[in-house]
């Protein structure tokens, strides 16, 4: 059973939330985004908060009802807050800069990796070897912070590439004589 669906979600102040029929239309400072709820799932506003409502009858509208509540909830906080991820670039010779729209990476291999970024989401780079993925949609946010980390992941035996900032790489002791 859904534990997500049952807690309410506050909309904090400069945040409008609109529905329309089963669309959900929501505007901030940082933008705005919409979703389309489920047929067995219906939501209501009352005192800026946002309660989750579904039809105990289909077996599944429970899981339906935890992922509209989520999403509503991302949505809120992306376009309040936004989201971000940071990237480190781990090796001699690891580099990263940005012209524009397009991110060039080198990581070693024989060419640069030109990576385009796409609408709705900003990428820094910090220094040359720290980057942070900024945008309001956190899937879209972990997508493009995957596919960069993907050109390059960490390998284990020196820890070189790509990774996420708060990742912990599981390092491997190196084959003996």
């Amino acid at each position: 059973m859904s534990r997500v669906a049952k807690s309410p979600v506050t909309i904090p102040n400069g945040v409008d939330v609109k529905i329309d029929g089963r669309d959900v239309t929501i505007k901030g400072t940082g933008g705005q985004m919409s979703y389309k709820l489920h047929n067995d799932v219906s939501i209501e506003i009352n005192d800026n908060v946002i309660q989750v409502k579904w039809d105990d009858a289909v077996k599944k509208s429970t899981a339906q009802a935890g992922t509209a509540r989520a999403s509503i909830s991302n949505m809120i906080t992306g376009v309040s807050k936004g989201f971000e991820k940071k990237l480190t670039l781990i090796g001699v010779g690891y580099r990263a800069s940005l012209k524009g729209n397009t991110l060039t990476l080198a990581l070693g291999f024989s060419n640069p990796i030109e990576y385009q970024v796409p609408e709705g989401i900003t990428v820094e780079a910090v220094s040359q070897t720290e980057l942070t993925v900024k945008g309001t949609d956190k899937q879209k946010v972990g997508q493009v912070a995957s596919e960069i980390r993907g050109f390059r992941p960490p390998e284990p035996y020196k820890g070189k590439g790509v990774r996420y900032t708060d990742e912990h790489v599981a390092r491997k002791e190196a084959k003996k004589k």
